[in-house]
C-alpha cells in the first residue's frame, strides 16, 4: 500500500509537469474553461431566455467546477493506459496508479478553484460557513470514488474497444445536460424531480450547489451520492481486476 501511495504521488508530479510544460498561464487554464462556459450559459439562459434563477453566475460555477473535476478525470483516464503503453509493457507495477494519479491531479485543480467560488460568493453577499469543511470532505470522497470506478473501467475496456473513447465523450455531454448544472431543479416540471435523482450525478451536484450557495450540507443527497460512489468504485474495480492481466497484451 505504501508503495502504491508513493507511486501515485510521483506519477501525479509527472502529470502536472507534462501538463504545464512551456505553458505561460499554467493553472489558470483550468479556470478559464469553466469560467468561459459559465459566461456562455449566463448569456444563453439569463440574458436571452431570462431563466428565473437568483445569482445565476454563482449558481453556474457551483456546478461547473465539480463537473470539470469529473469530466476531465474520465476523459483523460480513458486513454491513460494507451498513453502509458511503453511504461506498462516494460515495468511491473500496480497499473491502477496511473488512473489514480490522473484523478489526483484533477482533484488538485478542483481544490485550487475553490477560492474562485469564494470570490463569487463574496460578490453576491455570501460567505463560506464552517460546514464547508466536513461537507467538502464528504462530497469529494464520494465524487472521487465515483470517478475512480468509472475511470478504471473505462481505461481498461478502452484497450479492447477503442471506440469507447468517443462514446465516453458523447455520454459525458449527454450526462452534463441531464444534470441540474445550468438549470435548477425548481424549474423542472412536477414529478420529474424524483426521476432526475436516478442520475448518479444529480444528488452530488445538488449537494455541492447547496453547500456553496447556502452553506449547508444536504444529508440525504450527499448520502445518495456516497452510495453511488461506492457502487461505481466496486464495479470499476471488478472490471479492472478482470482485465488487468491482459493490459500489456492488449497494448
Amino acid at each position: 500500500m505504501e508503495r502504491l501511495k508513493d507511486l501515485i504521488v510521483e506519477l501525479t508530479k509527472k502529470e502536472m509537469k507534462v501538463r504545464y510544460k512551456r505553458s505561460y498561464l499554467g493553472y489558470l487554464w483550468s479556470l478559464l474553461n469553466p469560467l468561459t462556459l459559465a459566461l456562455i450559459f449566463f448569456f444563453a439562459f439569463k440574458v436571452v431566455m431570462k431563466v428565473g434563477i437568483d445569482d445565476y453566475p454563482l449558481f453556474l460555477i457551483a456546478g461547473l467546477f465539480p463537473w470539470q473535476f469529473l469530466s476531465n478525470s474520465i476523459n483523460t483516464s480513458v486513454m491513460a493506459f494507451v498513453s502509458n503503453a511503453s511504461l506498462i509493457k516494460k515495468t511491473s507495477f500496480p497499473r491502477e496508479a496511473i488512473i489514480y494519479s490522473v484523478i489526483l491531479s484533477e482533484l488538485i485543480h478542483f481544490m485550487l478553484s475553490l477560492p474562485v467560488i469564494v470570490v463569487f460568493l463574496l460578490i453576491y453577499g455570501g460567505f463560506p460557513t464552517w460546514q464547508w469543511l466536513p461537507g467538502l470532505a464528504v462530497l469529494i470522497a464520494a465524487q472521487s470514488l465515483m470517478i475512480s470506478g468509472a475511470a478504471l473501467a473505462a481505461a481498461s475496456v478502452n484497450l479492447f474497444f477503442r471506440d469507447l473513447e468517443r462514446i465516453t465523450s458523447i455520454l459525458l455531454n449527454l450526462l452534463f445536460y441531464a444534470t441540474p448544472i445550468v438549470y435548477s431543479m425548481r424549474i423542472m416540471p412536477e414529478g420529474t424531480g424524483k426521476m432526475m435523482l436516478l442520475n448518479p450525478l444529480a444528488p452530488l451536484i445538488l449537494s455541492y450547489q447547496q453547500l456553496f450557495l447556502e452553506g449547508a450540507l444536504n444529508v440525504e443527497y450527499s448520502a445518495i451520492a456516497a452510495l453511488w460512489g461506492i457502487f461505481f468504485f466496486v464495479c470499476g474495480r471488478l472490471v479492472y481486476t478482470r482485465l488487468e492481466w491482459r493490459l500489456a497484451e492488449a497494448l
